[in-house]
């Protein structure tokens, strides 16, 4: 699911070519799953009270395998939008129930074991699936992609259909109990630096395939390696992270929010080749790996009573700064260029290190306390 989010960012132009669509344009195609995930998580975790989370999940599942099918032979653009809409109400339905679910599946002490792996998995997939699919995309085309998620989803329910025992819900979650974030402050906080710190990054990363073609003039060879380094590097930032967040949050927080607007900014100053290219993407790379530990750590140690309810709040930040950060990478792309996306997005990125520096510090007293 999570590969399958990200994937146009690899494929972008080849799609805007194909559905002839310009790229500020296409990227719609990040913006609008995000816009429908942010309504989906809040809304599917009170609409569903206490359905047996095996049948969500299994629900969600069908749900991407019938949104990748219909992307890999969308015969325009329109058609696309459905199947990533789709794919929203997936986006929106996994980060919400499946944290949670994974809990119920071992017994207490291995809890936060179970919540690092599906962790780890998420960002695996975050860091991973661009660079998969732009070297399928550049070996078989990019439907190819669509289809190759498709299957593998289609394996993934085959296994869940399987081995997934019932997972009734303890109680019904109320809209009520999705407020409780926003009465902590430490959560108030968190949320406000997610919208700028993904809105930034993801005004960039959007847009990471033409960066990598038209201001470091690599040929589709080139920008594949980057793409894999990139993953590769992203997964090492993601168990790095984990032992960061153990030691603290807001550390590795400001750390990656540093490492991310220095490599946006170093976009715009080094020059081209492929060399400049490699330090941008390691650099963005490893902080990328850093964010999804990190901002979840966050909020779990914000609202530790209410983790489904912080949970459901953090899809929404999110996605909201996912879409936006999106359409206004977009709109700055189609206007000024990719070198002016970057400043701005380097910008953004800087904004969520202020707050975590200054409103952030409270953390340290709450937890004493």
């Amino acid at each position: 699911m999570v590969s399958t989010e990200f994937m146009p960012i690899g494929l972008l132009t080849d799609i805007a070519s194909t559905l002839n669509v310009s790229n500020g344009t296409a990227g719609l195609m990040i913006t609008m799953p995000g816009i429908l995930a942010a309504f989906a998580g809040p809304g599917l975790i009170v609409a569903s009270g206490r359905l047996d989370r095996r049948t969500l999940l299994i629900g969600l599942t069908v749900a991407l395998i019938a949104s990748n099918l219909l992307a890999a032979f969308a015969p325009n653009f329109a058609t696309m939008l459905i199947a990533r809409l789709i794919l929203g109400l997936c986006v929106g339905g996994f980060w919400t129930f499946a944290p949670p679910a994974a809990t119920q599946l071992v017994p207490p002490a291995q809890q936060a074991r179970a919540m690092s792996l599906v962790l780890a998995g998420v960002s695996a997939a975050t860091v991973l699936g661009v660079p998969a699919g732009a070297f399928l995309g550049t070996t078989f085309g990019w439907r190819a992609s669509f289809a190759a998620t498709g299957a593998l989803a289609g394996a993934v329910l085959l296994v869940q259909l399987w081995l997934l025992p019932p997972l009734p819900s303890a109680r019904a979650i109320g809209a009520r109990d999705l407020l409780i974030p926003l009465t902590r402050r430490m959560a108030q906080v968190g949320l406000l630096a997610v919208l700028f710190f993904i809105a930034g990054h993801f005004a960039a990363y959007t847009y990471l395939k033409p960066l990598l073609q038209q201001v470091f003039g690599l040929d589709p060879n080139g920008v594949t390696t980057l793409l894999l380094v990139y993953g590769a590097v992203g997964f090492f930032g993601t168990f790095l992270g984990g032992s960061m967040v153990a030691r603290s949050v807001r550390g590795t927080t400001l750390l990656a929010a540093l490492l991310l607007a220095t490599a946006l900014i170093l976009s715009t100053l080094l020059g081209t080749g492929m060399v400049a290219g490699a330090v941008v993407v390691v650099i963005w790379g490893v902080a990328f790996g850093l964010i999804p530990v990190a901002l979840t750590g966050w909020m779990l140690e914000a609202v530790p009573d209410a983790p489904e309810a912080g949970q459901a709040l953090l899809v929404s930040g999110f996605q909201v700064a996912i879409a936006s950060g999106a359409l206004l990478g977009g709109r700055v792309v189609d206007g000024w260029g990719i070198s002016s996306t970057m400043v701005m997005s380097g910008g953004l990125v800087l904004v969520a290190a202020l707050i975590v520096v200054t409103l952030g510090r409270a953390r340290s007293a709450a937890v004493a306390a």
